[in-house]
């Protein structure tokens, strides 16, 4: 009993100190990114390893999401006589939910994941201390650009996702359930306001700053990891971690923020 209640208290002590390096990270972070000097180059370098390597992922997951969202969504409204209303289905559904959310999840697979081993086996071969030697912000030279380019970055990301998706919605709509054009496109302009377009640019911001948080700092702390540690195993162990952690908070942040812009 005395263990059982052990483990639990050194479960609870590791989940705060886990919370706590995690908050102080991210506030390290964003004071940082406010403080000058300004860099543009590691920014725009940034920019171009998450958005413009991730635009053939988003452009190619967006068609074929938005094609998925027209083939069932009309079978399903045909159900009730509603399928004039595809493109209101299948344009709401994109801009407000599956857009960001998907679009964040694509992009901590491709650069999430990057990002956490670039950090960890910079903190493996002890090179982020030798910034610190070399009195060099870590946080600054590393992780701001990363975290002003995620979050200029995944808005724009976003928005191709939406487009693609609702032309791919068109198409199949359009070409395989002989909608026309004019009802297609009429449904979702009634339909689609500013409120909506605010909601997918909230989530799509918070969502790239969780990305770059949660992935960076579990690489920066690797050898405060429980399943991590030093070695090309701990720096494969966190990986994971970060990609399943950040992937979560995606999901929990979408609903939290849709609950409270509702």
């Amino acid at each position: 009993m005395i263990r059982f209640f052990e483990r639990i208290g050194g479960e609870a002590i590791y989940f705060l100190e886990q919370a706590g390096r995690m908050g102080i990270f991210l506030a390290a972070c964003v004071l940082q990114s406010l403080l000058p000097p300004y860099k543009i180059y590691p920014i725009v370098k940034q920019i171009h390893t998450i958005g413009a390597r991730s635009a053939f992922v988003i452009f190619f997951t967006g068609a074929f999401t938005g094609m998925a969202l027209g083939l069932q969504g009309y079978y399903t409204l045909q159900k009730f006589g509603s399928e004039a209303l595809l493109g209101s289905a299948v344009s709401l559904t994109l801009i407000r939910e599956l857009g960001p959310v998907l679009t964040a999840l694509m992009v901590i697979g491709r650069a999430g994941s990057a990002m956490c081993s670039e950090i960890g086996i910079m903190r493996n071969s002890e090179q982020i201390d030798a910034l610190d030697c070399m009195a060099i912000d870590p946080i600054k030279f590393l992780m701001v650009p990363k975290l002003i380019a995620s979050i200029c970055v995944l808005p724009l990301l976003t928005f191709i996702f939406d487009v693609v998706g609702i032309y791919g919605g068109y198409l199949v709509g359009s070409g395989l359930l002989d909608l026309s054009a004019g009802t297609y496109f009429q449904a979702m302009y009634s339909s689609v306001d500013w409120l909506d377009i605010r909601l997918g640019l909230v989530k799509s911001l918070v969502f790239g700053l969780v990305v770059v948080w949660i992935c960076c700092a579990k690489g920066y702390y690797l050898q405060c990891e429980r399943s991590g540690g030093f070695g090309a195993e701990g720096v494969s162990r966190t990986t994971t971690d970060a990609v399943v952690l950040a992937s979560v908070l995606v999901l929990v942040w979408n609903y939290l923020i849709g609950a409270y812009m509702l």
